[in-house]
């Protein structure tokens, strides 16, 4: 591709800021470095809590948003030869970065491995978070971002099969945080072929709930959330067998025995909560059976003000179980079973697409925040999106 003097980012001021695009001027590719263009990033739902000003901790501001990235490396360096996986990396190769990459020297990554999302020092949302000098190519609602090993070598990057088109690229990193939630249930032998299974939220990390539940064995999934357009709908296109629309019901026994109808009258196996609502965990434990197993992913902050501090059952990663994103090894996982998954699935339902500019990223962030859509996606080109 063409090199290019400057690179248009959309940067904001603090929490409630609306995106303003400037231009930086292109970084010098260093030797264990990569610049790629990004040709889609979606919007999370870390990304409205930041912009509503619920992190927990001060940030950098300005800066650059969007960690649900996917895109074509433009130029790298000559120590960048592999990625995380061994996989050879050059030019023109199709790649995602996640948002959460353990150092993998601290002792938490040495001694706890399957947790080293918790490592002490990691590189972390959009590797613009805790890193003052960072250069506003950190975050994905950006025409390029960059990435440099040696500069941050906690830094993950991993090439995509050459079959995944970006577009579906950009729901790996998410999709990833829904199976190792059920991978964890699986380990503490919780969560067997054939369960039932009830997800709460039906935002786009609770679509693709859905998803990773049926392919990993769940018998059924049922879905409780809102609204049923087109939400819901495409919770049931993509195999729940029912869902509950919480906009009908009110919060507490109407909303449980809707569901423990649903499942059989015990209750549900396991209950995933992917909502975020200070509600959800209550409800949640009498939707399960008897022994049932509850995984929370959902709660990350203290939005909503729940008195019990309930997000730290999901942020301390603790046995309830509590599922605090991923590992870096599994992000292969999650590549690996949604590319396997895409015929199955019209994953591009759950995607709106809207224009890299000041405009269009205002637009996807207020069609995100009002579930507009299931998952909105800005993309800054539009001509790779089936690259």
């Amino acid at each position: 591709m063409a090199a290019t003097e400057q690179v248009a980012v959309a940067t904001f001021d603090g929490p409630g800021a609306r995106p303003v695009i400037r231009s930086v001027p292109r970084p010098a590719v260093g030797r264990s470095a990569a610049l790629f263009t990004v040709a889609a990033c979606g919007v999370c739902g870390t990304d409205l809590h930041i912009l509503a000003g619920h992190w927990p901790k001060p940030l950098p501001w300005p800066f650059t948003l969007g960690h649900e990235v996917a895109g074509i490396i433009d130029e790298i360096g000559p120590g960048l030869t592999h990625d995380y996986m061994g996989n050879p990396l050059r030019a023109g190769d199709k790649v995602m970065i996640p948002p959460l990459m353990p150092c993998g020297e601290c002792d938490w990554c040495r001694h706890h491995p399957k947790h080293a999302n918790k490592c002490l020092k990691p590189v972390y949302y959009g590797r613009y978070i805790g890193f003052a000098q960072a250069p506003h190519l950190w975050g994905g609602w950006a025409e390029m971002e960059y990435l440099d090993l040696d500069m941050l070598p906690g830094t993950k990057v991993y090439r995509l099969p050459e079959e995944m088109p970006l577009w579906l690229g950009t729901l790996a990193e998410p999709f990833t945080s829904c199976i190792r939630g059920f991978k964890r249930a699986q380990q503490m032998d919780q969560f067997s072929p054939g369960a039932t299974v009830v997800i709460q939220g039906s935002g786009p990390i609770g679509v693709l709930a859905v998803v990773a539940a049926l392919e990993m064995g769940a018998g059924r999934v049922i879905v409780v959330g809102a609204p049923e357009t087109p939400r819901l709908a495409l919770c049931r296109a993509f195999g729940a067998a029912g869902t509950v629309d919480i906009m009908h019901l009110p919060p507490g026994e109407a909303r449980i025995a809707a569901v423990r109808e649903m499942v059989g009258g015990y209750g549900a196996d396991v209950v995933m909560d992917c909502s975020g609502h200070p509600s959800a965990g209550p409800e949640g434990i009498e939707m399960l059976r008897d022994g049932g197993t509850y995984v929370e992913m959902g709660q990350f902050t203290d939005a909503g003000a729940v008195a019990t501090n309930w997000h730290r059952v999901c942020t301390k990663d603790i046995t309830i179980i509590g599922s605090w994103a991923f590992t870096a090894d599994d992000i292969w996982t999650g590549i690996v079973m949604l590319n396997r998954a895409r015929n199955r699935y019209n994953f591009r339902d759950m995607q709106m697409h809207f224009p890299f500019s000041e405009e269009g990223i205002s637009a996807a962030i207020t069609a995100a925040r009002e579930m507009r859509c299931v998952k909105a996606t800005i993309v800054p080109r539009p001509d790779l999106l089936e690259r």
